[in-house]
């Protein structure tokens, strides 16, 4: 069965969806997304990734073509139409068709698309196992809190790490890891501190990393928000990533070596159940 995508206010069967060949995103990934996860046909943390969208267009300059309720609207009818009860929605909003151009084309009319995909996020067969990452260095552009498609060197660290028989790699700069592939990334010390980068341009603002964060202290765990090596990751009790295709994901073995007992721990199974409790709550 063809999935329904929508394409510029148009409802259209996936063989039947286009976009045109000088549009921006197309040539200069000139564009933004979100990823908004789908549990029980319900959207999962949608005004976080709603607002981060806003901000996102707001510092590429590019014109919102949805107010915030038809944003809603159209993922509410992408959920419907596709039948979708668990799974994932992408949306993507580029510049738009210009002829090439280096500069910005004046008053853009931006291409707005959202397509799904199925997907089992809750019965995940890794947060029971854990996943392995390699470390690489982080060689992508500057403004990484900027969530745009420029994915490129995302996808050559996923590779690399697939080649490697690890499942993610851990980005790094300057001596300390920024973030995964396409996810925040976290320790947990010996002392049961919970530590992750803080924010600034080097890395996504996560959307589940501002939830996570905000149950761990709600929680009464210790949260320090300052970068970490490599070697202190090694070292870690417990390590984790997050994101809004893998909720909390355990970090069992980091460049072949295992991390605390080499199985998830204690504090990420529970902030992984805390989290999936608590965003089921506030779904819409």
């Amino acid at each position: 069965m063809q999935r329904i995508v929508y394409v510029n206010g148009e409802w259209l069967p996936e063989s039947e969806a286009k976009v045109s060949v000088f549009d921006r995103g197309f040539l200069f990934a000139d564009a933004v997304y979100e990823v908004t996860a789908v549990i029980g046909g319900k959207l999962i943390d949608f005004p976080g990734h709603a607002a981060r969208l806003k901000r996102s267009l707001g510092e590429l300059k590019i014109p919102a073509p949805l107010d915030a309720d038809s944003l809603l609207d159209i993922h509410r009818q992408i959920v419907m139409r596709n039948k979708l009860d668990e799974g994932l929605i992408y949306l993507q909003i580029s510049r738009g068709p210009a002829d090439r151009d280096f500069e910005f084309p004046k008053n853009p009319v931006p291409t707005i698309t959202l397509f799904t995909q199925a997907k089992a996020i809750l019965a995940n067969p890794k947060a029971e196992t854990g996943i392995s990452v390699i470390t690489m260095p982080d060689l992508r552009w500057d403004r990484r809190d900027i969530k745009t498609v420029q994915l490129l060197y995302p996808s050559i660290a996923k590779t690399e790490a697939t080649h490697k028989g690890a499942d993610d790699a851990w980005l790094v700069e300057d001596g300390y890891v920024t973030e995964g592939s396409s996810s925040n990334a976290y320790i947990v010390t010996n002392e049961g501190r919970l530590i992750t980068r803080s924010l600034s341009t080097a890395i996504l603002p996560g959307i589940t990393r501002a939830s996570v964060l905000d149950l761990a202290r709600g929680a009464g765990i210790p949260v320090e928000e300052r970068a970490f090596t490599p070697e202190e990751a090694r070292q870690a009790a417990e390590a984790f990533s997050t994101s809004a295709t893998g909720f909390v994901m355990p970090v069992t073995r980091i460049d072949g070596a295992p991390v605390g007992t080499g199985k998830p721990g204690a504090i990420t199974e529970r902030l992984r159940a805390a989290y999936i409790e608590d965003r089921l709550a506030n779904a819409i």
